[in-house]
């Protein structure tokens, strides 16, 4: 295991103050209210060991950069907001979606990701 650092504390504290995935970008920035001289390549560092560790997970959605959110969640799936571009957790899952599987198909996981505008993004729009 590797030594707490007080940048990867400060990451463990945004992923605790914010728990929707966030980008290196974001995490950068939201490190920073708590240690300005925090880089970016600390960052990426971080993420990386913090991901190796299981403290992390990574978001993947289909044509995005990765996002990370912190691990052992309850399922739940994803909300791209096409405007500003913030994704947001669903909990849950969607009812029904056993019914779109063929007989004699076996699910062995899945991933919904909805798009759209978020709340503040439709009321501008």
């Amino acid at each position: 295991m590797q030594r707490e650092t007080r940048q990867r504390h400060i990451l463990r504290t945004v992923f605790q103050e914010h728990p929707a995935p966030l980008l290196v970008g974001e995490i950068l920035t939201r490190g920073q209210k708590h240690l300005p001289s925090l880089s970016q390549a600390t960052v990426y560092r971080a993420v990386r060991d913090l991901v190796t560790e299981g403290f992390l997970a990574v978001v993947e959605l289909p044509g995005e950069p990765p996002r990370y959110e912190r691990s052992g969640k309850s399922h739940h799936h994803h909300f791209l907001c096409r405007k500003c571009e913030q994704v947001f957790e669903l909990e849950g899952c969607v009812a029904g979606w056993r019914d779109l599987v063929p007989d004699g198909f076996t699910v062995q996981e899945h991933e919904i990701i909805l798009y759209g505008l978020c709340r503040q993004c439709s009321m501008t729009a």
